[in-house]
């Protein structure tokens, strides 16, 4: 069954408590291509490879049939800097 952009994003959401969250469907809706921009205090002290491995554990299930997922992970403070650029 496909995915949708909707469903990851509610996952993602409860999982990391995300501060912002967004999830783009780029697969012309057959939900196996995916891009995120994931803001959350759970990723602060972690270094990027540990952020990418806590969102893929979130979505393990979903990672199954997914062809590709992008995503960008980034602590409040950090998303802070980048949106005053």
């Amino acid at each position: 069954m496909p995915h949708t952009a909707d469903e990851i994003k509610e996952k993602l959401q409860k999982a990391l408590e995300a501060s912002y969250l967004e999830v783009e469907d780029l697969s012309d809706g057959c939900g196996a291509k995916f891009q995120a921009i994931i803001v959350s205090k759970k990723f602060e002290g972690k270094p990027l490879l540990q952020r990418h491995r806590l969102v893929n554990s979130v979505l393990e299930e979903e990672m199954k049939s997914i062809h590709a997922f992008s995503q960008k992970t980034l602590t409040p403070e950090q998303w802070e800097k980048q949106q005053q650029q």
